[in-house]
């Protein structure tokens, strides 16, 4: 899958990812840090990777409609996260794309699952 790590997250869940088999992408990287919101995500559907955040802005899908990229999944941890624990939610998350799609999707990834965003049906 390709991903891109939202400035927010360490090189060593880039590695984590990359390790797992996935094309990731960073924002630091690409010496794009204090890029606006809107335009990141923008550049994440050109460039048709999923983003990877702990910007809970993004978590809004009134605002970032998942179905209209490749997928967010934002990583959810505690008020005072230590290391560990982001990389935990990071094994999280290679271990769920492993077993499922993030395409169109919005997930929250915390260190010992994912929760799947549902859009109402509005049938």
């Amino acid at each position: 899958m390709k991903l891109k790590l939202d400035e927010n997250l360490g090189s060593r869940g880039a590695e984590l990812l990359r390790a797992a088999g996935h094309d990731v992408s960073t924002v630091t990287l690409q010496k794009l840090g204090a890029i606006p919101d809107p335009e990141l995500i923008e550049l994440c559907r050109k460039e048709g990777r999923a983003l990877v955040t702990l910007d809970l802005d993004f978590g809004n899908p009134l605002r970032y409609q998942p179905s209209k990229y490749a997928g967010i999944a934002i990583v959810r941890l505690s008020r005072d996260p230590h290391h560990r624990e982001l990389l935990a939610a990071m094994r999280t998350l290679a271990s769920a794309l492993a077993k499922d799609e993030l395409l169109g999707k919005l997930w929250i990834v915390e260190t010992h699952r994912v929760r799947v965003y549902q859009p109402e049906d509005n049938g």
